[in-house]
């Protein structure tokens, strides 16, 4: 069996050559992510013609992850750019002040003042700082320092419990997306969504920005806000996927928090056809160590047993030491803990409901390839959807999607289990399936002799038009419609 949950790595200085990010792919990336919240436009568009090539040079597809910033509330600058606080201090953070020192700091979040009350709780530095607020007025927050600590500049700001107004597109934002699409990036990942209003502008303004491309990306909800967390299934039906952000998720819910709605997410998702992308930490040490700590071996492997669709990469593939060993670390924990995995269709497959007949056809041959114990399970799509349908459910059957279009082939990188190839499609169904047939042997999928099952559409081409599936033995004839 391939590895069947997918690699998202982040490029950053560390891994920003040809040749360590065609080490990374080859390693097992499948999704390169490109974090807006650093870099220049043209930082980004250099990066996204660099992905292309490596992925050319290792003859396949990979998708590219264009992450929105988004309202990031941060301190300014100090004068000496660090400070030391200590508990019991007081401790200001002034919207006008334009140099921090040891008794205040700048915000960039100029209505941060408006947004909270005495006895609400800052955390800064990724909680790593806790502010009790003690007075507020127009401009300034005076706060007492509950647990201190080292603080430096431009650290994020969070608000426990969540609350912060901020609106989760910014201006920048709105041109990072116009840059996003000018390369056509595949996913578009959108910081800090409060609500489906939010992915829906979101989406609005990426298609827009995409249409002179013919493109339309894929649209990924952060959900680290927790405010989110009540409105999850509204994101989730205003979103192809969710990522489960668990940094600013955690500041905002509390790290106890976490495990269990990292588990009802990647749940979530699955019962909606939607994806799932596990983030933040994952292979933390290996920032600075060749070989990664066994809590965080088992961190992956448990978002592999939950479901998830991908791990992603941070700091540990932008800027650290070991960007292609933690990759194939990586990897290699996702295949042994899908090794393990007990492999079953869902107990409530028999009781889904549906009324398309793609979808329909899609539950059909699962059913048929588990019982009959296929080895592949291919579909003929242009769209991607009944491969998403099938890959939401536990087999431990391959999947495979042959499509003549790329842009469907590199949005399928995410999809777990799933490998994908190029088909070209004509009007001759039987030459189709031939060179169907023919992709499958090449590449080792199928041997002669096996037995698949096949779905597509007819008419050959039809977008959303999968109506037919067979049972065949490769290299033999049709066994049975």
């Amino acid at each position: 069996m391939p590895r069947g949950t997918k690699i998202v790595a982040t490029v950053g200085p560390a891994s920003n050559t040809l040749e360590i990010l065609t080490r990374m792919l080859k390693a097992g990336v499948d999704v390169v992510r490109l974090n807006f919240s650093h870099g220049q436009a043209q930082d980004h568009i250099d990066r996204a013609a660099m992905v292309r090539e490596a992925a050319a040079l290792c003859g396949r597809e990979v998708a590219i992850m264009a992450d929105l910033q988004g309202p990031k509330i941060r301190i300014g600058k100090f004068e000496h750019g660090k400070i030391e606080l200590r508990n019991g201090d007081k401790f200001i953070l002034d919207a006008e002040c334009a140099m921090g020192s040891q008794e205040r700091v700048g915000l960039d979040y100029k209505a941060l003042p408006r947004d909270v009350k005495p006895d609400d709780v800052l955390l800064l530095n990724d909680g790593l700082i806790v502010l009790v607020v003690e007075q507020v007025n127009d401009r300034e927050i005076f706060t007492s320092v509950k647990i201190g600590g080292e603080l430096s500049n431009n650290k994020g700001i969070n608000r426990q419990g969540g609350g912060l107004t901020a609106p989760a597109l910014t201006g920048k934002d709105m041109e990072d997306i116009k840059t996003a699409m000018s390369f056509q990036a595949d996913y578009l990942a959108v910081s800090f969504p409060k609500n489906a209003v939010d992915m829906e502008m979101a989406r609005q303004l990426a298609n827009i920005a995409g249409e002179p491309y013919d493109h339309k990306p894929m649209m990924i909800a952060k959900i680290e806000r927790a405010e989110a967390i009540p409105l999850l299934q509204e994101i989730l039906n205003a979103s192809d996927g969710i990522m489960v952000a668990r940094g600013d998720l955690a500041v905002e819910v509390g790290n106890a928090a976490v495990p269990a709605l990292q588990k009802r997410m990647i749940k979530m998702a699955r019962a909606s056809n939607k994806l799932a992308i596990t983030a933040t930490q994952m292979m933390e040490s290996m920032i600075f160590n060749a070989v990664p700590t066994r809590a965080e071996v088992s961190d992956v492997a448990n978002a592999v047993l939950d479901g998830t669709d991908a791990v992603m990469t941070s700091a540990e593939t932008a800027s650290g030491k070991y960007p292609v060993e933690t990759v194939e670390m990586m990897a290699a924990v996702c295949l042994e803990a899908e090794k393990s995995q007990e492999c079953k269709l869902d107990t409530d497959f028999l009781n889904a409901r549906f009324t398309r007949i793609d979808q329909s056809i899609a539950y059909g041959a699962l059913f048929t390839a588990y019982h009959l114990r296929v080895k592949a399970i291919v579909a003929l799509t242009e769209s991607g959807s009944t491969t998403l349908w099938m890959s939401r459910h536990n087999i431990d059957i391959p999947l495979v999607a042959l499509t003549p279009s790329r842009t469907t082939q590199r949005k399928i990188a995410l999809y777990r289990n799933v490998r994908t190839y190029k088909l070209f499609y004509n009007s001759d169904r039987e030459a189709v399936l031939r060179q169907a047939e023919k992709i499958l042997l090449d590449n080792g999928v199928v041997q002669k002799g096996d037995t698949i099952v096949l779905t597509w559409g007819e008419p050959m081409g039809q977008v959303g038009g999968t109506n037919a599936l067979k049972i065949i033995r490769v290299g033999a004839e049709f066994v049975a419609d």
